[in-house]
């Protein structure tokens, strides 16, 4: 939604607050295409009450246009026009149960799967796929699983020397950094 602000247009992002009866219990927060069919819906429910367009988009926080464009919409096909449609697009070359193999995989760590140290590489990870699924990823496909679909994230592993003692780092920083830093 657009609002003058104190010199120029801004945007204000219009967000989806959940009551305190939906955050306590298990019912996750609704998606932006959840909440832009739901606007849509409520937008037909107004249509059949003879409301007028403006007062629709005022309602509903959106631009008269597109109330416009929906009423065209629901005039022609019914309500289950304006309902959201799957994706469109290739499917996706693992199905659902085929992820959750590869998930209890990569649980079980790299090392489990002959690999030297326990580091996940996208390339590790698409030859993990493929030797229990059969279906080769390229790069970006293993990258799209992993953090879309998986929820993993990129995290790199920390640079230290295999000799660190911890003790003695901390014997030092808290006796000798002190008599260092006041110049003695």
């Amino acid at each position: 939604m657009w609002v003058w602000g104190a010199r120029r247009w801004e945007a204000v992002v219009v967000s989806y607050q959940p009551s305190p009866i939906a955050s306590e219990s298990s019912v996750p927060p609704l998606t932006r295409p959840q909440l832009a069919e739901a606007r849509r819906v409520r937008a037909v429910e107004l249509f059949e009450q003879g409301r007028p367009n403006a007062e629709i988009a005022r309602m509903l926080g959106v631009h008269a246009e597109s109330v416009r464009r929906w009423k065209r919409v629901w005039e022609k096909g019914g309500a289950h026009a304006l309902r959201r449609r799957p994706a469109a697009g290739r499917p996706p070359k693992l199905d659902d149960t085929q992820v959750e193999e590869v998930r209890a995989a990569l649980n079980r760590g790299a090392q489990a799967h002959g690999f030297e140290a326990d580091l996940w590489t996208l390339e590790r990870v698409g030859l993990v796929v493929e030797h229990v699924t059969g279906v080769s990823l390229s790069r970006a496909s293993v990258w799209r699983l992993l953090t879309g679909r998986l929820g993993w994230s990129l995290q790199r592993p920390e640079r230290r020397a295999i000799e660190r003692n911890e003790s003695e780092i901390a014997r030092w920083i808290a006796h000798e950094w002190p008599r260092i830093k006041r110049g003695r």
